[in-house]
């Protein structure tokens, strides 16, 4: 009652095949495929890119100059 069954599955896919044919359902499923592959590049793109920039925020603080010590200007309470 909840759920179908495959008998109802296939015939609701003999009617969308019927009604839309089989060229026109091929194409969307191939344009369906392509959408999810470009998603897939573009999320790995994405994450390659944040690599790249979190290597590159290691290495550039690895490089940041030291800052200047003097002790020429400092007194030392010994009291």
């Amino acid at each position: 009652m909840g759920s179908f069954s495959i008998w109802h599955w296939l015939i609701v896919l003999a009617v969308v095949l019927i009604l839309f044919g089989s060229n026109k359902v091929s194409n969307l499923m191939g344009e369906f495929g392509k959408g999810i592959k470009s998603f897939k590049q573009n999320i790995a793109d994405d994450d390659s890119k944040k690599a790249k920039d979190a290597s590159m925020a290691a290495t550039s603080s690895l490089t940041a100059p030291l800052p200047e010590t003097s002790n020429s200007n400092t007194t030392v309470n010994n009291g």
